[in-house]
């Protein structure tokens, strides 16, 4: 990928279409990996209300346009390859999957043993954003269009 100006109505396309794969995969891992494991070990599990919902998609709007926008940088500067897709996403994974995680876990809000699942999921996740984010970035449509 050729360094070019950084276009805000192409990013702004890219998330959202990025976002749909976010909000599928963090509700599927909440609903079938961190919902059995809380209830597993006995721990309440928050009803899920509207203010819940918006905010779990202003979470995943958020996560997805950092992560798009953080692959954007590392492709100016390190080209667009696979290595730059795996090393972006694990950037990205770590500022918000790990601190989150590791910070929940510390203040004895979640298990120690969740972190086993939930991370790498999460990982796996955010490489599969970044993926759609990379792929769509050599959409040469997006860039006549926009």
């Amino acid at each position: 990928m050729k360094p070019r100006k950084f276009d805000r109505n192409t990013f702004v396309v890219i998330t959202l279409i990025a976002t749909v794969w976010v909000q599928i995969s963090e509700t599927l891992r909440y609903l079938l990996v961190v919902v059995p494991i809380m209830k597993s070990n006995a721990a309440p599990i928050p009803e899920t209300t509207t203010v819940i919902l918006v905010i779990w998609f202003c979470w995943g709007l958020l996560l997805t346009a950092l992560t798009v926008f953080l692959f954007w940088m590392f492709a100016q500067i390190f080209g667009h390859t696979t290595g730059t897709i795996f090393r972006s996403a694990t950037v990205s994974w770590g500022f918000f999957f790990v601190l989150y995680w590791v910070g929940t876990a510390n203040m004895g809000l979640a298990d120690w043993s969740i972190l086993w699942v939930v991370l790498p999921l999460s990982w796996f996740e955010l490489f599969i954003a970044t993926y759609i984010a990379s792929k769509l970035y050599q959409k040469p449509i997006l860039h006549q269009t926009l």
